[in-house]
């Protein structure tokens, strides 16, 4: 089971909206299942925090945000649209980058079709190459735009900056921020003012204040981790108070599913990846790399067993995980088994995962498979 803390939400909110200002609108970035944390679970946290606009990065997850919310909100798709949604997506009021003519072209349709202005934002490709709109994109979409003045509202423009989360792209950053600006001149020029303007994520919003704007697309931030080591120590050098404000939302935790005697000279699971030098007592925990505990995880891996920290022992199975209990001789089947969060006087953190692994924080959320049961507590 994955629990998820309210209370923490509230902090994280707090924070952020406190730092940003409150003339920022603060867009809840909730693509990838909320950073693994769960959609369904998350919107009505971040509305009750006060949150009221979106980020998701495809059609699919605009429809689990907007069936989970508790009163209207602004729904924002980033990413991906099947051409046939587009119309559908138009007349639910998502609104939607445009980052290409063929996404302009689909939504003039649309909004042909349906008698219904298409809400969009222009997306501007100012250098991380990724998905944007070039300086001769943009002159055709704002032609586009200019004859077809009752089929767009251009909710925003914006831009993705290429790794605010590091000192090494400061340059970079700089170039990016000069040619936003002067592809927003242009449009202004030609008669066309987005409602807002945005650029910033988690790390820019922090590292680099003036790329605020209008709207900051807040993700890893919201969910209490940090974008990077870099952004944290820029934000705690020169406070006296060196705490973390942030707090993690997510807690793993799972059941012994039974428990056995090993015997000295008998290897454990698949292979020969664990030969037991003692007797030991092992448990098998119901957890496996299909819900996201990592195969590399494999003889590296610790959960918390009755306050213990308790390795884990051979390969990683699928659904099945099995640790060495031999310093728990009391732990039966049924025992809660904490492999994110606290149990005791230790914690085990989703950076212990990631260090050993090589993954970033981002992957190892992301990796927790939806059918996970997700449970708020206070």
């Amino acid at each position: 089971m994955i629990t998820l803390k309210e209370s923490s939400v509230i902090n994280n909110i707090n924070f952020l909206k406190k730092r940003l200002g409150k003339r920022v609108i603060l867009s809840a970035v909730v693509k990838a299942n909320a950073y693994g944390h769960g959609i369904e679970q998350m919107v009505p946290m971040l509305q009750r925090s006060g949150v009221n606009h979106f980020s998701v990065f495809s059609y699919c997850e605009a429809l689990r945000v907007e069936a989970s919310l508790m009163e209207p909100a602004t729904i924002m798709i980033m990413g991906y649209i099947d051409p046939n949604e587009v119309v559908d997506a138009v007349e639910r009021g998502f609104e939607f980058f445009v980052f290409n003519i063929v996404r302009l072209n689909a939504a003039l349709d649309a909004a042909l079709h349906l008698s219904k202005p298409a809400r969009i934002h222009l997306e501007a490709e100012t250098g991380m190459n990724r998905s944007g709109l070039d300086l001769e994109e943009l002159k055709c979409a704002i032609e586009t735009i200019n004859g077809n003045a009752d089929s767009f509202v251009v909710a925003g423009f914006c831009t993705h900056l290429a790794g605010a989360e590091s000192v090494s792209n400061y340059l970079r950053i700089r170039k990016q921020m000069k040619k936003f600006n002067r592809y927003l001149t242009l449009l202004k020029e030609s008669g066309i003012v987005p409602e807002l303007r945005h650029v910033a994520n988690s790390a820019a919003s922090f590292v680099y204040p003036k790329t605020r704007l209008d709207l900051v697309r807040v993700g890893i931030m919201i969910y209490g981790f940090w974008s990077s080591t870099e952004v944290f120590i820029q934000y705690v050098g020169n406070r006296v108070n060196k705490r973390d404000p942030l707090k993690r939302i997510l807690g793993w935790q799972s059941r012994v599913m039974s428990v056995k005697e090993i015997k000295t000279g008998e290897y454990v699971g698949y292979g020969i990846s664990f030969f037991a030098q003692t007797e030991m007592r092992m448990a098998l925990i119901p957890v496996g790399y299909s819900d996201g505990y990592n195969r590399s995880l494999s003889n590296k891996g610790r959960v918390l067993v009755r306050g213990h920290l308790c390795s884990v022992i051979g390969l990683v199975n699928m659904n099945m995980l099995m640790v060495d209990i031999t310093e728990v001789p009391d732990a039966v089947p049924g025992d809660q088994v904490v492999i994110i969060g606290e149990q005791g006087e230790y914690e085990i953190l989703v950076s212990a995962f990631s260090d050993i692994s090589n993954k970033l924080n981002y992957e190892v959320l992301t990796q927790l498979n939806e059918s996970i049961q997700r449970k708020i507590i206070t």
